[in-house]
């Protein structure tokens, strides 16, 4: 039997394990990608790791979040991976030289490749049809170290596509349209591998647009086979030498099957607050909205806005509204310039902001409270704006544009627009100077640490027992963005664990961070619906609740990422049997594990003690026996040091872990 994309590019990267869904395999990284608002934190990691420099064929660490210097915390940060960048030989790509993803693409991506990224948009590089995954900072760092990257098996779910995208419609509505069918855990435990005659008619970066919001589907990645769009799109960044054809064979065959005729797709809109509450455009026309905004790593390239300067061209947006528009890269920026797209946006009324992620993780552009926000972005969970009491809904280009004209939700097949499209040039200007190439070996180089900058707090090993409060409890679906948020008040903390960790579950409970303090040394309980930790694979979530005496969630499911994280934290991670046991557990009860260690060390099954009620709940973790390990050491970075202190090798690297 054949091939499909997916399984060629694991079979040629496997280190360990079988093919088999479920059963967890290994596999060799050729590439990591490193964004600022977690790279900090790698770079501290691999730090303490005692290795010289990286051992992937490339690493990239990108500033493209924190780029609000409102005092010295980001800007000395900026100069911190500058530095590490330096030391341990990746390229470094400077403020303002745009986000991540797009510029990863443009710059390195290789069809065939593994690339693994500390930000969960990762995923977009499937475009290329490499097997892009997002991933928790320290299993960058890992990987960064030369070390394969663990996951389960996902599953291979198989997508085709058929027909052409009518006018009006593009890539975004692909993905709202896989969003609306299967909401956010949908692609659980999946790799989206997309096919057929339909993928003719979308451009590399349509399909930039469909793998990075995979992550909304909870997927692991979204991969696309390396065809002709593949070959020009690399062609026009100057890089042609770097395609291979991929594609799968005929007789491959998937897990499970879908198909979407992309003609019969209309303009779908996400309602707050989530990606998967998903409905046609028109359903929704005519609320009044307040903020339109362009750009983001989801919507990055040329042509989103060319459209959107097509739509607004020699017009005028509606006074009440702020027309946002966020330049994804300074290449990007260039080329709007040199085709006139930029001058037609600024005479339409469009804010241009600087280019980097900005207002998608609340890094300024924050919407007035309880308005309506069309963004082009990737997430719309609760906050994550910037304002608490947001109303974010995600849209195409096209609709954010014509919202902008009429102030309210507009439906763009209703503009008296002869819609001509928009096709990217052959010939682009090219920007590769704000590129740091890494040092050479024999360079010594220093870090370069601000006041900002802490050492990782000691987590100490798995007790014999846990007891301690259920200091909160929540529903399904909480995002990592509400367990540590993201934005320009709390961001500039994610080199330092002790002040980070004030703001960890503040827009659930204000309260948790000064009940927290009392249980810090003898532990406490976290209790969570379905799909715990969906959204960003900030490992902030897990590591600010662990400083603060975090040991244990009861969930009833968790994601992926997330999971991942509370593992490699030493956070003990529990899904309930009986899911209806999530009712029977108030916060303020006192729960109990005794013998924990050989409970988890000895099977899966962990029973757990309500003493303030008198009743017991069959729990099971769904840990890896390698991730059972991390947990009874108190984290990933300990049982390293513990084997790498057997083995003679850097004995006094303890020394780096000190508060």
């Amino acid at each position: 039997m054949g091939k499909n994309v997916t399984q060629k590019l694991i079979e040629n990267h496997l280190t360990s394990g079988n093919m088999t869904p479920g059963e967890e395999i290994g596999l060799k990284i050729d590439q990591t990608l490193t964004q600022d608002a977690t790279g900090t934190l790698v770079m501290l990691e691999f730090e303490a790791l005692g290795l010289p420099r990286v051992q992937t064929e490339l690493s990239a660490q990108y500033v493209d979040h924190n780029l609000l210097q409102e005092d010295f915390k980001n800007s000395d940060d900026h100069l911190f991976l500058r530095s590490a960048c330096k030391k341990f030989g990746l390229w470094y790509s400077r403020p303002g030289n745009g986000v991540s993803h797009p510029l990863h693409m443009e710059r390195f991506g290789v069809p065939g490749k593994t690339l693994l990224g500390s930000d969960s948009h990762t995923c977009a590089a499937g475009s290329l049809s490499m097997l892009a995954i997002g991933a928790g900072g320290l299993e960058v760092t890992m990987a960064m170290a030369g070390e394969p990257f663990y996951f389960k098996m996902p599953k291979i779910w198989g997508v085709k596509l058929a027909g052409e995208l009518p006018e009006w419609v593009s890539a975004k509505d692909v993905i709202l349209e896989m969003l609306r069918r299967h909401d956010v855990d949908g692609g659980l435990e999946k790799i989206i591998e997309y096919y057929g005659p339909g993928l003719k008619t979308l451009s590399a970066m349509d399909r930039h647009v469909i793998a990075n919001m995979g992550a909304e589907l909870g997927a692991t990645s979204s991969i696309f086979p390396a065809d002709e769009a593949v070959r020009v799109f690399l062609k026009s960044q100057g890089r042609e030498d770097a395609y291979k054809e991929i594609s799968a064979d005929e007789d491959a065959r998937y897990d499970e099957y879908e198909e979407i005729n992309l003609a019969e797709l209309e303009p779908l809109i996400a309602l707050p607050s989530s990606p998967g509450n998903v409905v046609p455009v028109r359903e929704v026309a005519g609320r009044e909205i307040y903020q339109s905004y362009i750009g983001s790593s989801a919507n990055p390239g040329l042509r989103d806005f060319a459209v959107a300067a097509f739509i607004v061209d020699g017009k005028q947006v509606h006074d009440r509204v702020s027309f946002d528009v966020n330049p994804t890269s300074r290449q990007i920026l260039e080329n709007m310039v040199e085709a006139g797209i930029l001058a037609k946006l600024i005479h339409a009324g469009a804010r241009i902001h600087q280019a980097g992620c900005g207002g998608c993780i609340g890094m300024g552009q924050a919407p007035s409270s309880g308005r309506i926000s069309l963004r082009t972005v990737p997430r719309n969970f609760p906050g994550r704006s910037g304002t608490r009491e947001d109303q974010v809904y995600l849209c195409s280009p096209e609709t954010a544009a014509a919202s902008a004209l009429t102030g309210l939700i507009t439906d763009p097949r209703t503009l008296d627009i002869n819609y001509s499209g928009f096709k990217t040039p052959e010939t682009i200007r090219l920007n590769t100077e704000m590129f740091i190439p890494p040092a050479p070996e024999n360079g010594y180089h220093e870090l370069d640490k601000g006041p900002n900058i802490k050492p990782l707090p000691v987590l100490e090993p798995l007790p014999n027992k846990l007891e301690g409060p259920v200091l909160l409890k929540v529903e399904d679906d909480i995002s990592t963005d509400e367990v540590m948020p993201a934005g320009a008040k709390v961001l500039p903390f994610r080199s330092n664990i002790p002040e980070i960790s004030k703001f960890a579950f503040n827009r659930i409970d204000e309260t948790y961070y000064e009940r927290a303090l009392d249980y810090q040394k003898q532990g406490s309980f976290v209790v969570a619906g379905a799909n715990y930790g969906q959204g960003s694979s900030r490992e902030h979530a897990a590591l600010g609740p662990r400083y603060l005496g975090l040991k244990a969630v009861l969930a009833i499911s968790f994601a992926r990422i997330h999971l991942q994280n509370l593992s490699n934290f030493g956070i003990l991670p529990l899904t309930f049997v009986d899911p209806e046991d999530w009712e029977k557990i108030a916060q303020g009860d006192v729960l109990s594990i005794p013998d924990v260690r050989n409970a988890i060390r000895t099977g899966s099954r962990v029973k757990v003690i309500n003493l303030f009620k008198n009743e017991s709940y069959e729990t099971e973790h769904p840990m890896t026996p390698r991730q059972v390990e991390m947990v009874l050491a108190g984290s990933l970075i300990n049982l390293v040091r513990e084997k790498e202190i057997k083995a003679g090798k850097n004995e006094s690297k303890e020394l780096e872990f000190n508060t």
